[in-house]
């Protein structure tokens, strides 16, 4: 294989996501990774509630538009049209995630893996789609989103 092709092999395999707070300003980053049986996320945020949980989410649009409290990003990613949360009789969701908790910094610092998405452009791709961090914790049932909450941070998954 060739120096260009491992590169863009790899570049194929990773992508990253800049997240920006309910300000509009910078707030932390996510680095994705390909694996055999879907995609490994490491993410730091800050800015966050501290000490408490909140939901993260992959939702539909990568679009992350501050001003308008991140609604540009859509709904969750549910290319299953399936049931929200974990504890759905007919979930969850692609872009479902546990929760995650936000240290007393006001740091939420997680390694998350998500076995139903990939970062191809298949039915279940994720690259282009924004990642989104939540006020309250996912209650893992409501639907449709789990009673989540405002949506604090947002990053386009590039």
């Amino acid at each position: 294989m060739t120096a260009s092709a491992v590169a863009a092999q790899s570049s194929s395999q990773t992508a990253t996501a800049n997240f920006v707070g309910k300000d509009g300003k910078e707030a932390g980053r996510a680095t994705l990774t390909s694996a055999k049986n879907g995609v490994f996320m490491e993410v730091e945020v800050t800015g966050l509630p501290a000490g408490t949980w909140v939901a993260f989410h992959v939702h539909e649009t990568g679009r992350c538009d501050a001003e308008h409290k991140h609604e540009s990003a859509g709904g969750h990613f549910n290319p299953g049209k399936t049931e929200h949360g974990f504890l759905a009789a007919n979930g969850p969701h692609a872009g479902d995630m546990p929760n995650q908790y936000v240290g007393a910094d006001g740091m939420m610092r997680g390694q998350v893996f998500n076995t139903m998405v990939v970062l191809d452009n298949s039915e279940n791709g994720i690259r282009g789609r924004a990642l989104m961090v939540h006020a309250k914790p996912d209650d893992n049932r409501s639907q449709p989103s789990g009673d989540a909450g405002e949506r604090l941070a947002c990053a386009v998954i590039e």
